[in-house]
């Protein structure tokens, strides 16, 4: 369990979701990417519906907690091992909802935040059941480095977001070029799923995405919600 302070109120919320649920291909220009990431399911097609995998809640992290590299990883001893950050705006679910309307979408959600979904690609593309693995490693999802509530956010749909890479920014876009905007994704994934409050919900990243290596520092930046900044670790070293 992670707990972020809760706007400006003084007040923290602390996230135990029964579910992570992030899209992948949500940004045309990392579509457009895809043949650099190299993973199963990845063309340079615009899908016709949200395209959703799980994360599972020990990915979570605060943050300055490091992101671990498992050592797995070593043990396959991939040719090109790739573990990749990806910046993303992640939203949590304030009330249980079923079947939500997507003119009704934006009551369900308690606030926003940054989150990075950290993916190992080898294990994402070589895996015969799919993403669920490279993508929830221990560590895999640091969130934070607060909830900003829904009522403080501005247009959670013309926000800039970045990610930086040792102080080198890697990632650069708007949250206006999402493809599903975040009504539609509630209401398509409440189609599928039941949401109960705390449930995170991560809306895809967009072009740029790339390696980590340990002694990385990792940041997500997200206008009007702040700076989430990690650093990565090789598991069972203090590299």
């Amino acid at each position: 369990m992670i707990t972020l302070p809760l706007g400006n109120s003084g007040k923290t919320y602390t996230l135990n979701p029964t579910k992570i649920i992030a899209l992948g291909l949500n940004y045309r220009d990392h579509i457009a990417e895809s043949h650099s990431v190299g993973v199963q399911g990845f063309t340079r097609e615009i899908p016709e519906e949200p395209v959703l995998f799980p994360k599972t809640p020990n990915v979570l992290i605060g943050p300055e907690e490091p992101v671990v590299i498992p050592a797995l990883v070593e043990e396959y001893a991939f040719e090109e091992p790739r573990t990749d950050y990806e910046a993303e705006l992640a939203f949590i679910i304030g009330k249980r909802g079923k079947h939500i309307k997507a003119e009704e979408a934006m009551d369900y959600i308690l606030g926003f935040t940054c989150f990075n979904d950290i993916s190992q690609r080898n294990i994402q593309t070589g895996d015969r059941s799919g993403w669920f693995r490279g993508k929830s490693f221990d560590t895999f999802g640091p969130i934070g480095p607060h909830i900003v509530p829904a009522e403080e956010i501005g247009d959670p749909q013309n926000l800039r977001i970045r990610c930086r890479l040792n102080g080198k920014t890697v990632q650069e876009s708007n949250t206006r070029h999402m493809i599903f905007p975040i009504p539609e994704i509630i209401a398509y994934v409440s189609k599928n799923f039941t949401l109960m409050p705390g449930d995170i919900i991560s809306t895809g990243t967009p072009a740029g995405v790339g390696k980590l290596k340990p002694g990385d520092i990792v940041e997500v930046a997200i206008e009007n919600i702040g700076i989430l900044k990690n650093t990565v670790t090789l598991e069972g070293t203090q590299r």
